[in-house]
């Protein structure tokens, strides 16, 4: 019975000795996205170095994820309360086409024209996150069937509005100095542009109130209700503030490719779903990081530009990112089932799995 109890106690102590600071480090979901990402460029990058490392190619990389990470920014918020919203892409396009029709309206161009689009395609945003948030938080429609409706209805507007044909009255201003601009050298505009909208989504998501209550939300609302928080008013608020992104992008949109593009969003919605899960954000709720939705969404581009240049179907890219999500999943359930198994199991599953996330664990 001695030898049991010190072996017992021994196997304690072995578990209870912290991790290195490598160890650590490694178990970091966020490193661990980085690292995916770094692995798949180097293949590709020794496969065709002069092609994909060139300075023109990654510039490429980086402007077709911009309007991405814009709307990943408000998925990710939507996310982590344990929502979902499907009409992103389609009010993207429907903010497009009534920011078009108005700058028409205005004159067409010069920067004061550029702007009132601006405030209309983020307004027009805005509206439709706040109906989506007013119909999941107060009539308690489930997120999924709501954001499945206004996307199917957002996107019959801006059709009923163009007869189904795109508009290509971007000012000239605004496609010349955002859409293919560069701030300085080779630098995109666009992307410094996305840049600001990712830091300051994490800053909101990381360092406020706001976003502490969106994790507290997620993690367990009905806690949130007993302590005092406004759950419902607080969802709201989040899905107007995906919807917000979205209207945003959707200039952002128009001034890249001079297009509403209404035919060419179809995939928009699961392409930022699966960048922001890829990057870690738990479909459950309470765990995810802008930062990582950032990554995970450069991993399917890179895989899309990569595929062009070897030559490979464009097709096999959604193979990849599809297998890459219900991997990601996948890894998210099984990290939950190791974290309930309680603070014994821990030490035993989560390296395997990679620990890490953006709540802190109880210790």
């Amino acid at each position: 019975m001695t030898s049991v109890a010190q072996r017992g106690a021994s196997s304690t102590a072995v578990e209870d000795v912290p991790a290195s600071r490598v160890q650590r480090l490694l178990r970091l979901q966020a490193l661990q996205i980085v690292l995916i990402l770094a692995v798949i460029i180097a293949i590709f990058g020794a496969l065709e170095p002069n092609s994909f490392l060139s300075v023109f190619n990654l510039r490429g990389i980086v402007v077709n994820t911009s309007i991405l990470a814009v709307l990943g920014v408000g998925m990710t918020f939507v996310i982590i309360t344990g929502g979902i919203d499907l009409s992103v892409g389609s009010v993207l396009v429907l903010s497009g086409v009534i920011a078009s029709k108005v700058m028409v309206a205005a004159g067409g161009q010069g920067w004061g024209v550029s702007l009132l689009g601006i405030g209309v395609a983020s307004a027009c945003g805005l509206l439709c996150g706040l109906l989506n948030g007013v119909l999941i938080a107060r009539l308690k429609v489930p997120p999924l069937i709501v954001t499945l409706g206004t996307m199917g209805a957002t996107l019959g507007i801006a059709q009923i509005i163009t007869d189904g044909i795109d508009l290509r009255d971007a000012p000239d201003v605004l496609v010349d100095n955002i859409g293919f601009g560069n701030l300085v050298g080779q630098v995109p505009t666009l992307s410094v542009v996305a840049l600001v909208v990712v830091l300051l989504g994490m800053m909101v998501l990381h360092r406020t109130r706001f976003g502490l209550h969106t994790y507290a939300i997620g993690s367990n609302p009905e806690a949130g209700r007993r302590v005092g928080l406004k759950v419902d008013r607080h969802l709201i608020k989040v899905y107007a503030l995906a919807g917000l992104t979205a209207g945003f992008a959707g200039i952002l949109n128009l001034a890249f490719f001079q297009s509403t593009t209404i035919a060419g969003q179809t995939n928009t919605n699961l392409n930022v779903i699966a960048g922001v899960v890829i990057g870690g954000t738990s479909l459950f709720g309470g765990v995810g990081s802008v930062f990582g939705t950032v990554i995970g969404l450069f991993i399917p581009s890179t895989l899309q530009n990569g595929f062009v240049i070897l030559g490979v179907q464009p097709f096999w890219q959604q193979v990849v990112v599809g297998g890459v999500l219900i991997a990601a999943v996948y890894v998210d359930q099984a990290r939950r089932a190791a974290a309930l198994r309680g603070s014994r199991a821990r030490p035993k599953l989560l390296p395997q799995f990679g620990g890490g996330g953006s709540r802190k664990e109880t210790p």
